[in-house]
């Protein structure tokens, strides 16, 4: 497989000496235009790696902010053939930042594998996250993905035991995404400490990035976790800003001045 802008990216931040702002925000939310608006802006607040939602009605490993961000997505009319559209905009002004793809299996099954890889692909999609399809169903999505240029990116929790380690990194590339809490999105903070020990023990299985997420708020949450890990991921909390949103320009000012305070705090902190 051929080296995809999240290679590039996160190969340019170990030579800057720094860990990646990865942030995630939902496709269609609270409405297609305000949400592009939204993603344009992130890497200019700081953002080196988005992540898109996919909208699902059932979005089991989210905790009720990026559900509640789901339905409006829906009941604005978002489609995986919108979000895929949503990408293809941004890209018409961002043809550097990487774009991961967030969600769930059921509606890329219902689209198709095949048409949906070549769609895209041609949106300029880098990665996939798909959180209910186990490494033991790589045939479905993950080997086709990968085949067509696209980072599958696993994730591993504080319950992924060393026998199991092995077969969630096996098709993995691009990043590794530790979960660093066991529950849903957005549900507690993390402990730097036990995450720390949780990445020395995975790092002895993987050379890939590590990016750490759930339960991270703020500038300062942020810098810890960048102290420990190759990237720190915020999505719960830019979430809730569209919803506090007094209208779709208050939203979009909410996300990115958030946005630019803690990757502030992920720019502080300068590795060796």
């Amino acid at each position: 497989m051929s080296e995809t802008r999240i290679d590039r990216r996160f190969k340019a931040l170990k030579a800057e000496g720094r860990a990646a702002f990865v942030t995630y925000v939902m496709a269609g939310d609270p409405n297609y235009e305000t949400a592009l608006e939204i993603v344009k802006g992130l890497p200019a607040a700081g953002a080196d790696v988005i992540e898109v939602g996919l909208p699902f009605t059932d979005p089991m490993a989210d905790g009720p902010a990026i559900q509640k961000a789901g339905l409006r997505a829906l009941a604005s009319g978002t489609t995986l053939k919108k979000t895929l559209k949503l990408i293809s905009e941004f890209r018409t002004s961002d043809d550097e930042t990487p774009v991961v793809l967030m969600g769930y299996y059921n509606p890329i099954y219902s689209y198709g594998v095949d048409q949906f890889l070549i769609d895209a692909k041609a949106a300029g999609v880098d990665g996939l996250i798909v959180v209910d399809l186990p490494s033991e169903e790589d045939k479905e999505l993950c080997l086709p993905a990968r085949d067509a240029g696209l980072n599958f990116i696993r994730l591993a929790t504080p319950t992924t035991d060393d026998k199991r380690l092995p077969k969630v990194l096996a098709n993995s590339s691009g990043f590794l995404y530790y979960v660093s809490i066991a529950g849903t999105t957005g549900a507690a903070a993390p402990s730097p400490r036990d995450v720390a020990n949780a990445l020395t023990r995975i790092r002895k299985t993987t050379d890939l990035p590590i990016a750490v997420g759930f339960g991270l708020r703020t500038g300062e949450q942020a810098a810890e976790i960048a102290k420990i890990a190759e990237g720190a991921v915020v999505g719960t909390a830019l979430v809730e800003q569209v919803a506090l949103g007094s209208n779709d320009k208050d939203a979009v000012e909410r996300v990115l001045g958030l946005a630019r305070e803690i990757s502030a705090g992920i720019r502080s902190v300068k590795k060796t």
